[in-house]
C-alpha cells in the first residue's frame, strides 16, 4: 500500500466492485438483503474468482493458470 491520499491506493479493490457493481448489482433487483448476500457470495465464488482472466497471471483465469503451473 502505498501513503496516504495516494490516488493508487485502493486501485485493486476499486476495480473489483467497479465488476461487481456492473456484472451483477446493477443487472439484478434484490428482494431482500439476505438475497443481495448471497447473490454476491456466488458470484465471488463462482465466476470472479475460479473463472474471470486476471492481468497478473497473464490474463488467464487462476484455474487456468493453476492447470498450467501443475503441468
Amino acid at each position: 500500500m502505498s501513503g496516504k491520499g495516494n490516488c493508487y491506493d485502493n486501485a485493486m479493490v476499486e476495480t473489483f466492485f467497479k465488476a461487481l457493481r456492473s456484472e451483477l448489482v446493477w443487472r439484478t433487483m434484490f428482494e431482500t438483503h439476505q438475497d443481495a448476500e448471497q447473490a454476491i457470495g456466488r458470484h465471488i465464488d463462482g465466476l470472479y474468482s475460479p473463472v474471470r482472466r486476471h492481468s497478473a497471471p497473464g490474463f488467464t483465469s487462476p484455474v487456468q493458470f493453476e492447470k498450467m503451473a501443475a503441468s
